[in-house]
């Protein structure tokens, strides 16, 4: 399994009141989209978050995003592993994804671009 970078998730309370500090600071503009409820902004290696605190609460548990190549080898390489997949794989608008458990009891989402909602 290949990582090919990391997303750092901030739980933020107003969304609109945080993207500019990290475009300034990631030097380029948010990417923003809704999910579930949650309306999100990604920023170079952050990606925030705000909705309500039932759905954050959520959000919280899961340390980052990794993004890797392929999600169905990086399943087989986690269970190989000792991790234990919790959710997924599944099918994103942007990609594909799954969220794993580690042993140490770490929680991490795995995700790719291949595939897509629907396929």
């Amino acid at each position: 399994m290949e990582i090919l970078g990391t997303t750092l998730r901030v739980c933020v309370d107003n969304l609109e009141v945080m993207v500019p500090f990290y475009e300034r600071l990631a030097g380029r503009p948010a990417q923003r989209f809704e999910r579930g409820g949650v309306s999100v902004a990604a920023v170079g290696c952050f990606l925030l978050m705000s909705g309500p605190e039932a759905e954050l609460e959520v959000l919280r548990r899961v340390a980052a995003t990794i993004a890797v190549r392929d999600v169905e080898e990086a399943a087989q390489v986690l269970t190989a592993s000792g991790a234990r997949v919790i959710a997924g794989p599944v099918g994103t608008p942007a990609g594909r994804n799954l969220i794993a458990m580690h042993p140490d009891g770490t929680v991490f989402e795995y995700a790719d671009q291949g595939g897509s909602a629907t396929g």
